[in-house]
């Protein structure tokens, strides 16, 4: 009986019902706006001092400049990005300091910028390490051979973003993560 009374489709429990909806809206933004704005009253972190490889599989890397849209990426992404080659392919290294969708797969990028992507495999180079790669075509480009993989603390390898952002979010994963893309001209 009383929970018919409560429930019946009266309409002060219609307004009832409705308020106690509405509070619990309104309690719920203010949560949210408050842990926002406790979020933004913290100091940022120091930047952390990224110490990258000077070689790459026996050969010496040189360092290349980002582009200003890399920049402007790099500003906003939870670790820290460089671009480097060996002379044959060119290397982009980004240490990952937290999971974050900012990481995706480079066949993604290689999409928006206007490529199609083909033969994408996984492959095992010399060193036995596994990598997803497929090449990158475009009408007047020369084809790209890319390859790429994500390594946790611990050594452990991902070759799908989304499998390593699962792991790292739910704590399967243990960070800085070291995500490799390789990219090389091919005839």
């Amino acid at each position: 009986m009383l929970f018919e009374r409560w429930f019946a489709n009266r309409f002060v429990n219609r307004i009832a019902h409705k308020a106690a909806f509405a509070s619990a809206m309104l309690l719920c933004m203010f949560w949210s706006l408050a842990s926002a704005l406790q979020a933004d009253a913290q100091p940022p972190a120091a930047a952390v001092f990224q110490e990258w490889p000077n070689e790459w599989d026996g050969r010496p890397l040189q360092p290349l400049a980002l582009s200003e849209v890399e920049h402007r990426f790099a500003d906003r992404f939870p670790g820290a990005i460089a671009r480097m080659t060996d002379g044959r392919q060119m290397l982009v290294m980004r240490r990952v300091d937290t999971p974050t969708r900012m990481l995706h797969p480079a066949a993604d990028c290689y999409r928006a910028l206007g490529y199609g992507i083909a033969q994408a495999r996984l492959e095992q180079d010399v060193h036995a390490r596994l990598w997803r790669c497929f090449v990158a075509e475009r009408h007047g480009v020369q084809k790209m051979r890319v390859c790429e993989r994500i390594v946790d603390a611990q050594g452990a390898a991902f070759t799908d973003t989304s499998a390593w952002y699962w792991a790292a979010a739910s704590g399967r994963s243990n960070g800085p993560w070291q995500a490799v893309t390789s990219a090389r001209t091919i005839e």
